[in-house]
């Protein structure tokens, strides 16, 4: 941070990014895998934060941590990485109420799936391509990174709690009691999550 701040000659706005995922079942998870997936997503985003307020109270900044649909919408065979998002939003939510008296505005984004390297490696694993059937789904479409930038772009600007991308997503963030029931019967085939735990392999 002291690097990039004498670089830049200042830090307005740290953005949270680093994260990982697994896709398997509880049984055939090593702990040290799930240990993993949690220190990264979570505890890495409260680290990045803690690193980066003291420059960015300096300029009454704006933090960001990258969360996911998955803090809303909690997909089986993901308990690592849906925890850990759903940490994150939880983290956001508090730090904000923390340094709101800075003049420090603190937000989570949560996009849906996106066409990266992260996502090209889930539909390499014959489970993660059962589970969620190549993110072609009305659910689960995949969307451009230049979407997910264009939409952190804005909600920097607009210094928002909440960053939804696509925002078509917005209603079901807003009321995640309301269609996670939906979700979860019509979003995931039994059939597919018993055969995803089949192919899933120990990590």
């Amino acid at each position: 941070m002291e690097g990039a701040a004498n670089h830049f000659g200042r830090i307005d706005v740290v953005i949270a990014n680093a994260g990982v995922e697994v896709v398997a079942p509880m049984a055939k998870t090593d702990p040290k895998t799930f240990e993993r997936v949690i220190d990264i997503n979570l505890n890495g985003v409260w680290r990045t934060f803690r690193a980066g307020l003291p420059y960015v109270q300096r300029e009454k900044g704006y933090l960001l941590g990258v969360s996911s649909l998955a803090a809303f919408f909690h997909s089986p065979l993901q308990a690592s990485y849906t925890a850990s998002k759903a940490g994150v939003w939880a983290l956001c939510n508090s730090i904000r109420m923390e340094v709101k008296h800075l003049g420090v505005g603190v937000g989570s984004v949560h996009p849906t799936f996106v066409n990266t390297a992260m996502l090209a490696n889930m539909h390499a694993d014959p489970a993660g391509l059962k589970l969620w059937e190549g993110n072609k789904s009305l659910f689960f479409k995949s969307i451009t990174p230049e979407v997910v930038v264009d939409g952190i772009v804005r909600g920097i600007e607009r210094r928002s709690q909440t960053i939804v991308i696509p925002s078509s997503n917005n209603l079901p963030v807003r009321a995640p009691g309301l269609f996670r029931g939906v979700i979860e019967k019509f979003g995931f085939k039994q059939k597919n999550i018993t055969e995803a735990i089949d192919l899933a392999s120990y990590r």
